[in-house]
């Protein structure tokens, strides 16, 4: 399946391409939530964390915890937002895995709006029953 970033990996659509390897790629998001924000794309279209091989999810997670590093030391960003839309409903814009990781600076006034909920009663443990693994 052609997506996107297959177009981008395949040099289709330009980009600022920080990093590439036979599992992954880096590029600058052109839409950032804050500059330096970064994607790192299986070079492989997996829609979904499910769907990717162990070795290039782990692959993946170790360049996520490099360019971590790199945002810190280069930007001075005092933490990083690591987001994984795993799915339409969950925001998943490109059904192409993609690992969002976005700088985050002390009194940036960025927020990830979620709404939480609350269990009620005994639910949390029939929950934690029927998820245990």
């Amino acid at each position: 399946m052609e997506t996107i970033f297959t177009k981008i990996l395949n040099g289709e659509i330009p980009s600022v391409t920080l990093h590439k390897d036979e599992y992954c790629f880096v590029i600058l998001d052109i839409n950032p939530v804050s500059k330096g924000h970064l994607l790192i794309i299986s070079n492989e279209p997996y829609p979904t964390v499910g769907s990717c091989p162990d070795e290039i999810l782990a692959h993946m997670m170790q360049i996520a915890k490099k360019a971590d590093g790199i945002l810190r030391e280069k930007l001075g960003c005092d933490a990083t937002n690591l987001i994984i839309n795993n799915g339409k409903e969950s925001g998943q814009e490109v059904p192409h895995l993609h690992l969002h990781i976005i700088p985050r600076y002390k009194n940036d006034k960025k927020s990830i709006p979620m709404t939480k909920e609350t269990y009620a009663g005994a639910e949390m443990l029939e929950y934690g029953k029927k998820l245990e693994f």
